[in-house]
């Protein structure tokens, strides 16, 4: 789903993505997951990272690690550079887990990570769970 809200994200230090265009991934029991445009990140930051993963809907997901300096976050960004024709739109597209970064934003409202170190959802104010992750509700599998 296509979104102009506004995004920021920090990683190391730096401003890693300033965007107000976005598309907003909604799966079950998940909070939105934002897919940001590659002209809106520092490219230059992110450094491929071994090892990939496999989505029944999306694809196969490619993992970057996020470097500033001697620092490094590992497989803290990925994307489906081959999506499935159902979200090919996403195609080259990156997301970020907020658990890894200093800090994402949504129109200014600091985001709260999905729990679980495996979901790179977003929590807002504006998102209600339960959602897949959360140690309270193992019934989400």
């Amino acid at each position: 789903m296509p979104s102009e809200a506004w995004i920021q994200v920090r990683a190391l230090g730096e401003l890693l993505a300033d965007t107000r265009r976005s598309l907003m991934v909604l799966e079950t029991f998940h909070p939105p997951t934002p897919y940001l445009p590659p002209e809106d990140l520092r490219l230059e930051l992110l450094h491929p990272a071994t090892g990939r993963s496999f989505c029944e809907w999306k694809g196969l997901a490619r993992y970057y690690d996020v470097v500033v300096g001697e620092r490094r976050l590992e497989r803290a960004v990925w994307s489906y550079p081959q999506p499935t024709a159902a979200f090919a739109a996403i195609a080259g597209w990156f997301a970020v887990y907020p658990a890894l970064m200093d800090g994402c934003w949504l129109d200014g409202e600091v985001v709260i990570p999905q729990p679980g170190g495996f979901y790179g959802g977003w929590i807002t104010s504006q998102v209600e769970g339960p959602f897949k992750g959360d140690p309270a509700h193992p019934e989400l599998i």
